[in-house]
């Protein structure tokens, strides 16, 4: 009897904690400019969520000359938004002279105040790690495994792209 009573109540207080329990909400994506590289790119940045961006290679292209009379031109090239259980990341590469110069995360997961939190931290490192190894094999940031997936995936991407 005394068995019953005890079992019966732990699985009353079990059910309860369960239900008590709030979900990770449906994340929102926002635009934003978080950057790593030599050539910053200004870019405005505006709070809410982002329309669907185009997942293809944006076209800018820019010539600057050198002291020396050639010139060399900067290209930037959009990865496709990959998907992760938190929201779609996406980047933006600048490439100059076949070489990775800057990325741009263009949107990422930051609904809450945890997805900023890690995004605020994992973003950056990320951006130097690709710049640094000039590729999409980079390591994950631990603790934003999911946005680091995403990040690679969509880094990759723009480097299809690019044709690096």
């Amino acid at each position: 009897m005394r068995r019953i009573i005890i079992s019966s109540a732990a699985t009353i207080s079990g059910v309860v904690l369960l239900l008590s329990l709030k979900p990770h909400s449906t994340a929102t994506t926002s635009s934003a400019s978080i950057s790593t590289g030599s050539s910053q790119s200004s870019s405005s940045t505006t709070g809410g969520t982002s329309a669907s961006p185009s997942p293809s290679a944006s076209s800018s292209s820019s010539s600057t000359s050198s002291g020396s009379g050639s010139s060399t031109s900067t290209q930037t090239f959009t990865g496709t938004a990959a998907q992760t259980r938190f929201g779609p990341v996406q980047v933006k590469i600048t490439v100059k002279n076949k070489k990775i110069t800057n990325i741009e995360v263009v949107e990422y997961p930051s609904d809450n105040p945890k997805d900023q939190e890690i995004n605020n931290y994992a973003l950056p490192v990320l951006n130097q790690e690709a710049i640094s190894a000039q590729s999409a094999q980079i390591d994950s940031v631990s603790g934003a495994t999911f946005t680091s997936d995403g990040y690679v995936s969509s880094l990759q991407s723009a480097i299809d792209q690019a044709g690096l």
